[in-house]
């Protein structure tokens, strides 16, 4: 083998190094997310359709926008 060889070869070895770390990573996070607390939530109706549509509109599901608006609340009350 000659140089050029061997250091395409620990470029190679490097970045599967880092696709491994990637992985271990975006594992974790997975991990993180399936351990989300369930909860029953009873709604109006029409409070029901209101972020039923703000969902749609930021592309979000219903659930998804439920967690994003809790999410800022908390947030905003740690700030103030």
């Amino acid at each position: 083998m000659d140089k050029r060889e061997q250091e395409l070869q620990q470029r190679l070895e490097k970045l599967k190094s880092m696709e491994d770390e990637i992985k271990k990573k975006e594992k974790a996070i997975k991990d993180k997310e399936k351990a989300k607390k369930q909860m029953i939530l009873r709604l109006s109706p029409s409070l029901w359709n209101e972020i039923a549509a703000w969902a749609e509109d930021d592309f979000r599901s219903i659930n998804g926008q439920v967690e994003y608006l809790l999410s800022e609340c908390v947030r905003n009350r740690k700030k103030g």
